[in-house]
């Protein structure tokens, strides 16, 4: 499994363009979220060698601005794509996007399987946000698009679907308004859930990453726009 960050506020190539928000290609065919900027999104897409017309598929984790701001730019060049998008959304958007692709598959409040091995939480509360769960066998990925909801939360649902650990956590973690102790609690419950390995970036908040690092060591694995993890 690959994960390639394409959009994102802290940078890990300095060749890329970087504002606020998420967005990550897993595997060449699979878009996580848009950021802010579509113009950028694209550009950042097209530098790091991916072909925007071969995506088959946009998974968009909550209606933040920072998450769907290149939706538009998106689907200007691709079409055909199947769309994971929350009940969240504005219904007269998701009315919009389904003139604009292949397929609109609207999550609701229960986790769903997508197809293959990889699943959403379904969408949780608040502000109404489906996290990706990705099925490896013995263990699963996470990936957050701000963890609204709260990480550890998000966590033990991925835990609850498919009855195994969770080893890797990747996205925001939506910690940047959190104190030390506040962000200790929540290192220490991950851990306990048994996440071996996390890449906290985007609303993690420099306080946050700087722990998370501390705590995980060499199974802190850094993020930002540019940065490609082979997991």
């Amino acid at each position: 499994m690959r994960f390639s960050i394409v959009f994102d506020n802290y940078k890990a190539n300095e060749n890329l363009e970087s504002f606020w928000g998420f967005g990550c290609i897993i595997n060449d065919n699979f878009l996580f979220d848009t950021g802010s900027n579509g113009r950028a999104l694209i550009r950042n897409i097209s530098k790091m060698g991916f072909d925007i017309k071969k995506l088959e598929y946009l998974f968009i984790s909550h209606p933040h601005w920072d998450h769907i701001g290149g939706i538009d730019s998106v689907v200007d060049v691709n079409r055909n794509l199947t769309m994971f998008l929350p009940d969240s959304l504005s219904a007269l958007y998701i009315r919009d996007l389904k003139k604009l692709s292949r397929e609109v598959k609207v999550i609701n409040e229960y986790p769903t399987k997508l197809f293959d091995n990889f699943y959403s939480t379904g969408v949780m509360h608040p502000i109404g946000e489906q996290s990706l769960v990705i099925d490896e066998g013995e263990f699963s990925i996470v990936i957050t698009g701000c963890a609204h909801p709260g990480v550890v939360n998000i966590v033990k649902r991925a835990i609850e679907m498919l009855n195994k650990p969770v080893l890797y956590a990747l996205g925001g973690f939506h910690l940047f308004r959190s104190n030390e102790e506040e962000i200790a609690r929540v290192i220490n419950e991950l851990k306990n859930l048994g996440v071996e390995y996390v890449t906290p970036t985007h609303c993690s908040g420099d306080l946050a990453i700087e722990m998370f690092k501390e705590a995980y060591s060499e199974n802190y694995i850094p993020g930002g726009v540019g940065r490609i993890i082979e997991f």
